[in-house]
Parts: C-alpha cells; structure tokens; sequence
C-alpha cells in the first residue's frame, strides 16, 4: 500500500488548513503522562525500526519505485471516493515523487534511553519548504507504530527490577532473571506488528521468548546476529492438545515418554494442569523421580490456570493441604534442594516450575514476596508474561503525543503550542523549538530555544532526507536498558 494512505482521514488536506506561505513544520513526540502508579520514566524504544521499516523501505519500495501516473491516479481514487469530488488535489503527491526521498529531519535521544515524563523523545521537520505538511501527516502512522514498543520495554523493565530486586535478596543465581521474565505475548497482541515490537520490547530486559519473529526484527532492524549473540531463546514445551491425546489414564505415562524418550536431556516444559495438577505434584512426580534427578537437564512443570499466587505459593485458607502449600512446596517435598548462603531453599537443578497465565507486575511482586516469606529462593519459578500484560494498555497509558511546537510562515518563526482550559494540564504542550540537556543522568527540558540552541543538547539526528545517519544495535539498547535499571537501583 502507498504508505502515504496509512493515515487518519482528516490528515489529507490539512497542506491547505495551514496558513498560506507556510515553509516548515516542527514536531515532537512525547509522553505526557503515566497511568501506571509510581512509573515516571519510559524507555524509548522503536523510532529505527519505524524509519528503516516505513520512511525508507516502504515508501521506497511502494512509492517512489512505482510509476508515479499509477500512483497519483490510485491516491486521487483512493481519496475522491473517500471524502467525494474535493480540492485535495494531487501535485504534492506528484512532487514528492518527483523529489525521490522523504525530506525530514528525526532528531532522537539514544534508544533504550528512560525518558522522563514530558521530555521528548524525538523531534522532527521538514528540510524542503514545500512539503512543510509531510511532518505532522507522518503523525498517524507513527503514533500507530512507536507508542506500542516503548509500553512494553518500559513495563518489561519494571518486572526486571521486581525479579532483580527479590533474586538479590534471596538466590544464589541472579543471572537466572535473564531468564524469569519469558514473553508469552504474540497469540494475544492486536495483530502480528503489534507482536513483535512488543515482544522486541520485552527481550530489551529478559533473553526468554516464545515470539520466533523478534529475533528476525532485530536483525533486520537492530544489527542483531543470532549466530553471535543471544537475542532470544526458549525450550522444549508441551500444550493441553499433547496431554489430552494420551488420555487421563495415560498422563502419568505420558509424563515418563516425555521425560525419558522424547526429551532424554535438555529442558521441557510439561503443561500440568489439564486435569488435577495436585495429582501431578503428589503422584506422578514422585513415581517420576528416579528418572527427573538423574536426567541431564530440568524438568519444568507448568500450572496453567487458577489464581496464578496462590497456585504457586499456596494459601493458606486453601480447602486441601495440596491448595495450602502450592507447586513450589510441594515439588520441594518431593525433590528437595539446597539452602543457598541467603538462607533460602533452592530445588534440585532438574526440576522447576512456569506460571505463564494471567501474570502482571504487581502479581509478579506477591509471589516474590510470597515466595521469601516460605523462605523459598524467587528464581524457583519463571513468570510467562503475555498480553494480560502487554495487550492491557494502550497509546494513553504513558500519554504518548506527537504535537507542533515550532512553525515558519513567510519567513518569520512561530513558537506555537496547545493548553486546552478544559484539560488537568496533560495535554499542556511544550512550545517552540526543543533542546534536551542530561544532568546527572536525568533527561531535561528546555523549550522555546534558537536554532542555534536547537543544534545543541542530546536530540542527534538519526535521519535527514531519506538516509538513515544512526544505525543503534540491540546490544547497545540493552546495556541503555539494564544502566537505567542499576541507576534507580
């Protein structure tokens, strides 16, 4: 599709809404507020994707390489049938194909970057005074794009500071978190794109995944090698369909095929709960013992459905001795462990436990806490986080906004911004021109500058007239990420 159509209705002819003899356009996107209690600082996170992916690839491949008759006719359908018979018109769109390349200026601060609430992530303008009316026409398809990734990578963050904080406290393996945290998300996104930016943003802070896709976006867009390095990674697993076919009289068979034939070695994940879970954990794992202790490798047994705290660290009101000492327990009492020097039980190497269902950061928090209060280590199990997480928020979450602050209309410059009286002061923009400063390690603010001012500051052009000038790796936006984990620590 001519990604000069991936946009809201009203877009198309606001080149004419302008003031006449208007050269440039100057915007920012920002967020403006947190609905997440206690999280005042977003990661920044899928502003290269977006350039590499739409501002070069797809307009040069569906746009600027198609015959520019095809395309103008197809837009001039596209639009007369949509609004009626209009003055719209089409010489911009003849012009832009003319010029060969999208003339915009992307400032940005560094990716994986934690940017402060209503500091700007990046700017943009145009360089051509003609197609002033291309910056803000890119705010649809951007807000669509970028808002999504920066959400999960900063929500991915703050389960890596729970799981940081409760392994410190209470394992002997805190690397183990690499691991914890493993990204369940991609079934239950809003679509494919939504996936795996998604996903992309929850492996900036963890290594698991179940979205095979994010490995090949990162490196078709973060200069990731899976053959060099470790973008994601997951294990053998079983689903409900596997365990239903070997019948409820066959389970615990199924269960040793499993273990000893089908995977002899290495991690499996064995799905549990399809009929009694307490029967799995009281009399088919101790049956199985034998075999899980002296394979080479762990067995991981999945609970999948119930109250996902309670399940794993029992209750104590619970009506059976099964519900009041939950999975960990109970696999303890059957394999046992070690005490690490911390003073918290740690289980057998062989064996280990997923809850992967209805998980959330403060849920995340309740069966650490649970967990240490039992006086078991937090890395006993590993939390699946899927779209109960990541598919539960939305562009307002973080207040996400791309706004003009800064026009040219007949040479003169016009600071411009908006501050609705009927608003709580949220959608208060910034105004004019923007330079961001880093003072002790906090991104700052200053509006309103010259040009002179604007050139300064940590904004870096990573774009200007169709070539992309900063090419970030994911390594790099990782070792962003976890040094803004251990400067909150």
């Amino acid at each position: 599709m001519n990604p000069l159509l991936l946009t809201d209705g009203y877009k198309v002819d606001h080149r004419r809404q302008y003031p006449d003899k208007t050269t440039l356009v100057y915007s920012n996107w920002t967020p403006r507020k947190s609905r997440i209690e206690g999280l005042e600082e977003v990661v920044f996170f899928g502003l290269q994707y977006f350039i590499k992916k739409y501002i070069i690839h797809d307009f040069d491949t569906h746009f600027f390489k198609q015959p520019k008759e095809e395309v103008v006719k197809k837009y001039a359908r596209r639009i007369n049938n949509y609004l009626g018979e209009n003055q719209v018109g089409t010489k911009h769109i003849e012009d832009l194909h003319d010029l060969g390349y999208i003339p915009m200026v992307f400032k940005a601060l560094p990716e994986g970057a934690s940017v402060p609430l209503r500091v700007p992530m990046f700017t943009m303008y145009n360089t051509i005074p003609e197609f002033f009316w291309l910056t803000n026409y890119f705010e649809t398809l951007l807000s669509a794009v970028i808002w999504l990734p920066c959400n999960s990578a900063t929500i991915a963050r703050e389960y890596r500071k729970v799981l940081d904080k409760y392994a410190e406290e209470t394992s002997s393996v805190p690397d183990f978190v690499n691991w914890q945290g493993h990204d369940f998300s991609m079934r239950g996104m809003g679509g494919i794109e939504a996936a795996v930016t998604s996903a992309a943003g929850h492996l900036l802070s963890f290594t698991g995944s179940d979205t095979i896709p994010a490995i090949d976006f990162f490196e078709e867009y973060y200069n990731a090698n899976s053959d060099t390095e470790l973008i994601a990674g997951s294990v053998a697993a079983t689903e409900h369909s596997v365990m239903c076919m070997g019948t409820t009289e066959g389970e615990c068979e199924t269960f040793k095929r499993l273990i000893t034939e089908v995977y002899p070695k290495g991690i499996v994940s064995i799905v549990s709960d399809t009929w009694d879970l307490w029967k799995v954990l009281t009399d088919y794992l101790p049956r199985l013992k034998e075999e899980i202790i002296s394979r080479e490798g762990k067995v991981v047994i999945r609970p999948d459905s119930g109250d996902p705290v309670d399940i794993i660290c029992g209750n104590p009101n619970g009506k059976t001795e099964q519900e009041k000492k939950g999975v960990i327990e109970l696999l303890w009492d059957v394999f046992g462990g070690s005490i690490n020097e911390k003073g918290f039980k740690e289980l057998v190497p062989q064996i280990g436990a997923i809850y992967g269902d209805s998980i959330t950061v403060a849920r995340a928090i309740q069966i650490c806490e649970r967990l240490k209060a039992k006086g078991f280590a937090s890395t006993n199990v590993v939390l699946g986080i899927g779209s109960f997480t990541y598919q539960y928020n939305t562009r307002d979450t973080f207040g996400f906004a791309m706004k003009a602050t800064y026009g040219e209309v007949d040479g003169e410059g016009r600071a411009i911004f908006k501050d609705p009286i009927t608003d709580d002061g949220t959608k208060k923009s910034a105004k004019g021109l923007m330079k961001i400063d880093l003072v002790d390690g906090v991104y700052h603010l200053t509006d309103n500058v010259s040009w002179e001012e604007e050139k300064q500051g940590e904004l870096k052009e990573v774009f200007r007239d169709g070539k992309l000038l900063a090419d970030q790796s994911l390594n790099d936006i990782r070792a962003r990420v976890s040094a803004g984990i251990s400067v909150e620590a």
